[in-house]
């Protein structure tokens, strides 16, 4: 199988978790799908009052200089680790 399809299966699992995963888990993974599927960072950060999309841009900005490789490999692990820990 190729990277991507291996990144799309692994987004697919991902929806599919019997237990929702922590807000960190959750955290770590957008940021490396949003990593590698649109690359560094592009957007201002939200502002105070947007606790959850501050959150996200947060995570994003993290992964700030990881290919989209890497970014796609890292996400894989960890959604199969999500797997594992959670079930389908």
């Amino acid at each position: 199988m190729t990277l991507q399809a291996d990144f799309d299966g692994a987004a697919e699992d991902v929806k599919k978790l019997k237990t929702r995963p922590t807000d960190e888990e959750l955290k770590e993974l957008y940021g490396f799908y949003k990593q590698a599927t649109v690359g560094d960072i592009n957007i201002e950060c939200p502002g105070m009052l947007d606790l959850k999309g501050k959150a996200k841009w947060e995570a994003w900005n993290l992964k700030k200089g990881l290919s989209k490789e890497d970014a796609m490999n890292a996400y894989i692990s960890k959604a199969r680790a999500m797997v594992e820990k959670y079930g389908i």
